[in-house]
């Protein structure tokens, strides 16, 4: 009995094995975005922060691209694959804009609401997901969350048009929107699965680094 355990862990890949997958790299890159954006909306920098919540969607649609043309993956590869995937999502996209609307909001008690609701309606989306999949095999159910974070950064455009109190409620309604959105029954189109899709994010992306990085100078 003993031996047979022996056998199964021995054929077990090890868990760093999945590192060097190219996908699963870019997933992390990913990752690597959204703690930048995490630690510069604490700070108060919140035109990196956008920088960096836009880089986080560009990994994360960069790494499905990628894994849908690699040759020779393995199952074991595409199942790591999404549980890094979903994993990650939870962070950028519901943690980071919850992270993003308290800092804004100078931590006050209130936002506290605003970050739980958009934070739980993440978690809710994403768990309903992994358990239903697509719509008709094309379409979520809910907006993706993905989207809060390409929404919040084009919002963010505006944010020195009025002043930070107006501006802080502008935040929480869309963030609160988005959440309701997002757990919502309406039907929307899977963006990253089509590479001109990904092309325009990738311009999308350039542009808003273009435009926030010049307004750190």
């Amino acid at each position: 009995m003993t031996t047979g355990n022996t056998e199964i862990q021995e054929q077990q890949p090890t868990i760093l094995s999945f590192v060097k997958d190219l996908p699963n790299l870019c997933s992390l890159a990913g990752l690597a975005c959204t703690i930048l954006s995490i630690y510069f909306s604490i700070l108060g920098v919140y035109y990196a922060a956008m920088i960096g919540m836009i880089w986080a969607v560009a990994f994360d649609w960069a790494d499905g691209l990628i894994a849908r043309r690699m040759k020779g993956r393995t199952g074991n590869d595409r199942a790591f694959g999404g549980q890094l995937d979903v994993l990650i999502d939870i962070v950028s996209y519901g943690v980071t804009p919850a992270v993003l609307l308290l800092s804004y909001g100078n931590f006050d008690p209130l936002f506290l609401v605003g970050a739980f609701l958009m934070l739980a309606a993440s978690a809710i989306r994403l768990s309903y997901f992994s358990t239903f999949g697509l719509s008709d095999g094309s379409k979520y159910t809910g907006l993706a969350l993905d989207n809060n974070n390409i929404i919040l950064v084009f919002i963010f455009l505006f944010e020195s048009v009025v002043s930070h109190g107006v501006f802080s409620v502008v935040l929480y309604v869309s963030g609160v929107g988005l959440a309701i959105l997002n757990v919502s029954q309406i039907k929307t189109p899977k963006l990253s699965g089509n590479p001109l899709n990904v092309y325009i994010l990738a311009i999308y992306t350039l542009g808003m680094t273009a435009v926030y990085g010049w307004k750190l100078l």
